[in-house]
């Protein structure tokens, strides 16, 4: 098997899932009981969140444990605008669907919105954010890489444009980026940044929003306490705890594990470049490691996945939530593409390595 589609998920480590049994079979109280088995469940949470802290450098009372990138996303856009009646947003055509398709119904909600327009690359420019702020601007949505092209955001220049405007919150989706594209919270002058832990070798179902004020934020849901009051429901204790322990592995394999990535890529992008008829998509330089898009004119994305799923090749056309949809990729229309461009996306992964070895 040659698995490559890691930006639609990861495999959990060994260590992840052994650790998430442990914790659900021994620790499986609800860390908002008062009773001792309540008690060592926040205990673990705890612990959990300070690691966390730890590796993002901020503080344990800035994270917000969700359910995945989507609701962490959600969380960062209704809870910023929500308190206000009227308010303007900027973010990109080539945004993650939790990104774009909320913002679409907060534009139909009586918000206004401008959506960047990506170049052919799926990339946009300080000038771009710039020339968009108005007095009534509270949001700037980017997302650090794009997950179909693997196309990075000038996020840093981005954040230090936006020190000139303290009303303007700046949100960044770092989900694909994390531990592939270094960044810092601090440097990129981030208000908000969400993240996902399946994409790290985590499990599924929790998502975390960092905020650098979270009282400033609205919460979506009632009933219930936790989270600051902004995330109502149990936490997922066992999924919190590996979501640390799975950034902890991966970050002392990160800057090896990005050097290999990038010669697979490069190997990779050049033996595509060798057929004719193949149009690569993602950007030569200024690209994250792990992904390469392209694109095989007159022939259906579909069909190629389904082929290469005969020999065991596991590969995706685009954005995991999209692909279902039947319809063009989104993202490429919005970089100004032909829609008759169908699109494979490339994620590489460890099992690639272990194929060519044999």
């Amino acid at each position: 098997m040659i698995y490559l589609d890691n930006s639609a998920t990861t495999r959990p480590y060994p260590e992840v899932l052994a650790l998430y049994t442990k914790l659900s079979n021994e620790y499986f109280g609800n860390p908002s009981s008062l009773h001792t088995l309540g008690m060592e469940a926040e205990k673990v949470l705890i612990q959990a969140r300070k690691k966390m802290a730890a590796f993002l450098e901020c503080s344990s009372d800035q994270l917000i444990f969700t359910s995945g990138g989507t609701e962490a996303n959600a969380l960062a856009l209704y809870g910023t605008v929500k308190r206000h009646s009227y308010a303007h947003i900027i973010t990109t055509t080539v945004e993650h669907a939790s990104v774009y398709e909320n913002l679409q119904a907060l534009e139909q909600s009586g918000y206004d919105v401008t959506y960047l327009q990506a170049d052919q690359f799926g990339r946009v420019t300080v000038d771009q954010v710039k020339r968009a702020i108005r007095p009534s601007t509270i949001l700037v949505s980017i997302g650090h890489v794009q997950g179909e092209l693997g196309t990075v955001q000038p996020i840093e220049e981005i954040g230090r444009v936006l020190q000139s405007y303290p009303q303007i919150k700046f949100h960044v989706d770092a989900v694909q980026s994390l531990l592939k594209v270094p960044f810092s919270i601090i440097e990129a002058g981030i208000d908000l940044m969400t993240l996902s832990a399946h994409k790290v070798h985590g499990t599924k179902g929790t998502g975390l929003l960092f905020s650098k004020n979270p009282k400033a934020l609205e919460s979506m849901t009632k009933g219930g306490n936790q989270e600051q009051m902004l995330r109502a429901g149990t936490e997922n204790t066992a999924g919190i705890a590996c979501f640390a322990k799975a950034i902890r592995e991966s970050s002392q394999k990160a800057v090896n594990e990005q050097k290999r990535l990038k010669q697979l890529t490069m190997h990779l992008r050049g033996e595509l470049e060798q057929i004719k008829g193949v149009l690569i998509n993602t950007p030569a330089e200024g690209a994250a490691p792990h992904i390469l898009n392209f694109s095989i004119p007159g022939l259906k994305a579909e069909v190629l996945v389904q082929a290469l799923g005969y020999e065991k090749i596991y590969v995706s056309t685009q954005s995991a939530c999209s692909t279902k949809t039947g319809k063009p990729s989104r993202i490429l229309l919005g970089c100004g593409l032909n829609e008759e461009r169908l699109v494979v996306r490339f994620v590489l992964a460890y099992l690639l390595k272990r194929r060519r070895k044999k």
